[in-house]
């Protein structure tokens, strides 16, 4: 069955932001090269212009965020739902809720409506409490108005079947496998393989960066510490003042557009610290597998759903400072190495997340075409 398919809930691609971005590119991409006919909205305000993109069909929708900070995400995605409600689409994938279900009572109810919905957006400690019980509400309305649901992770799946009785499908994200690592890139950093410890996050609280940190700063390690992601917001300036004078601890900002340098950066890596604790299966994640670094990552349900025993775990920066001096290169972060890859080429492969993507969308729209038909002969008898 060929679909026509409208995905919701980005800034658009091609990525210039952030993990729904990029999750929407491969898959975008991939249901096209299945036949089906693709449409992905983007904000006015994206770099890209053109109308198509890898066969992609792109939709501009008015934007105003640059303008009016997160209530102009409300209007974007306002725009963007009612735009949607004249296209005809099969099926309309939502990734995300966080602004847009406010508009539940606008979703065009004819097409087949599936939620990805993310992770617990409403225990992320950057947001105020009102916004944390405004995220609350926003969540049950996505579960009120959506046909259907989608969860990243098997904790989210089974927190959505306990808190609403909803079921929901299961598909995590995907990765690529590489082996293009360039051992020259690490000079622009001025670090050797496997001396340096690394991190990439955005500086958000629930990303226990400083925890992370605070356990190195503490630390008798000589090697550096690398922390990617851009210090522009207020945490981020906290911390680079925090830390000014551990000259081991090197802030170097984001870097985009440059995934085999990224690539090289976790590959050589001693560690790579992964801090998220709130979400689902964290793209960010699968990538250091993906690229065969050693992981430490925060205690939590989410990243031992991905991980299992092939991490070393932290939840205080004092077990952050005993993996830091107790850790060496050594047989079994080998074994660790190789079982996440296998995870990545079995479970977690951007092939596979399509093709059940593909089969879902496709049960989903018979499945309620056959209800409805059942309510038109309930009707009609």
């Amino acid at each position: 069955m060929t679909l026509r398919i409208g995905i919701l809930g980005t800034r658009g691609i091609p990525n210039h932001y952030g993990g729904f971005e990029q999750f929407a590119e491969y898959l975008s991409t991939g249901l096209v090269a299945k036949g089906h006919e693709v449409f992905v909205y983007n904000s006015h305000n994206h770099p890209y212009n053109s109308d198509t993109w890898n066969n992609v069909q792109l939709i501009h929708c008015y934007d105003p965020e640059n303008q009016l900070g997160s209530f102009g995400q409300f209007i974007y995605d306002l725009n963007c739902i009612l735009d949607a409600r004249r296209r005809n689409f099969d099926v309309i994938l939502m990734l995300g809720f966080t602004s847009s279900s406010a508009w539940g009572w606008f979703y065009p109810q004819q097409s087949t409506l599936i939620f990805n919905m993310d992770g617990l957006e409403w225990k992320r400690t950057k947001y105020s409490k009102p916004v944390q019980k405004f995220l609350l509400l926003a969540e049950k309305l996505a579960v009120r108005f959506s046909h259907y649901h989608i969860a990243d992770s098997v904790v989210i799946q089974s927190y959505l079947k306990k808190k609403y009785a909803i079921a929901s499908e299961h598909i995590p994200y995907g990765a690529e496998i590489y082996f293009n690592e360039d051992e020259s890139l690490l000079m622009e950093f001025g670090v050797e393989k496997h001396e340096y410890y690394i991190l990439m996050a955005r500086m958000a609280a629930e990303n226990n960066i400083e925890m992370i940190l605070d356990g190195f700063h503490a630390s008798k390690s000589n090697k550096k510490f690398l922390v990617v992601g851009s210090v522009n917001n207020q945490l981020g300036k906290h911390l680079v003042n925090k830390f000014r004078n551990d000259k081991r601890i090197v802030f170097t900002g984001g870097i985009y557009n440059h995934p085999q340098k990224i690539h090289s950066l976790k590959y050589y890596s001693c560690l790579y610290f992964h801090g998220h604790s709130v979400g689902g299966t964290n793209p960010s994640l699968l990538e250091a597998m993906a690229s065969r670094a050693v992981v430490a990552a925060h205690e939590n349900d989410f990243n031992r759903a991905v991980l299992q025993e092939d991490a070393f775990y932290f939840s205080s920066w004092c077990e952050v400072k005993g993996i830091i001096e107790t850790t060496t290169r050594n047989e079994q972060q080998l074994v660790m190495i190789n079982n996440n890859l296998k995870k990545i080429s079995e479970q977690y492969n951007w092939d596979t997340v399509i093709s059940k993507y593909e089969d879902f969308l496709q049960r989903c729209v018979v499945e309620k075409e056959s209800k409805s038909l059942k309510g038109v002969n309930k009707l009609t008898s």
